[in-house]
């Protein structure tokens, strides 16, 4: 970046791309209103205006987990946060947590943002390789075929046994594509697992904030439509 602007990618082959909040958004049984419901299902009685700040609270804490290693039990603890964030409490926010992760791991549970087709049109016709890297359990294989997504590789944490920042899943998934990192640009909506991280290994990276959450940053993307002539479409 160069005067608060950001740079043209030059010399880049492949686009990373994270899924979730990136490219996919959860859809109603996911989201507050899903939450309100999987919890009165089970007793407890969930505030959805506290969904943003409990879920905001629950990731920086998964960020930060110093193993970096992909556990099922994380997940299930990063939801309860989330419950208890929204006014949950007691033995049933466990419950609540398991049926909230397990609709997770479902594809039909998402909806696509509208930049993302029309985006990896551009970037296909302009012979880039394009590649998913997720920290999730959902079955990415699935997804991809669900939306129609052309995409050349895909690798999740369930598969690859670590997250992102783990500068493995991104060698990994660049090692599918037959990319080296300075070659690569990723795009993500963490500034911590999708810019820091393959920054560190010498890829371009840019952060998604499509509800202008950094507006100090001068890397942020506020669409995938501008990803496109920062590569030179």
């Amino acid at each position: 970046m160069a005067g608060g602007r950001l740079d043209p990618a030059d010399g880049v082959d492949a686009v990373l791309f994270d899924v979730d909040f990136t490219l996919a958004k959860p859809g109603p049984l996911l989201g507050p209103e899903g939450y309100r419901t999987a919890g009165a299902r089970h007793g407890l009685t969930l505030v959805p205006d506290r969904y943003p700040a409990a879920r905001a609270a629950a990731v920086e804490d998964l960020e930060h987990h110093p193993e970096l290693d992909h556990d099922e039990e994380v997940w299930i603890r990063f939801t309860e946060d989330i419950v208890r964030g929204m006014g949950g409490g007691g033995p049933r926010v466990r419950e609540v947590a398991e049926a909230i992760t397990e609709d997770w791991l479902h594809s039909a549970n998402f909806e696509l943002y509208e930049d993302v087709l029309p985006v990896l049109a551009s970037l296909r016709g302009g012979g880039y390789a394009i590649g998913l890297v997720s920290n999730t359990s959902r079955d990415l294989k699935g997804f991809v075929e669900h939306f129609g997504l052309d995409v050349d590789a895909w690798i999740s944490s369930g598969i690859h046994g670590k997250v992102k920042p783990s500068p493995s899943i991104f060698l990994a998934v660049l090692d599918l594509l037959g990319v080296e990192a300075p070659a690569a640009v990723m795009v993500g909506d963490s500034p911590f697992a999708d810019v820091e991280g393959p920054r560190a290994l010498g890829m371009r990276a840019y952060l998604i904030d499509r509800e202008g959450r950094f507006p100090e940053r001068a890397d942020t993307l506020p669409t995938l439509l501008a990803l496109p002539p920062l590569l030179g479409q």
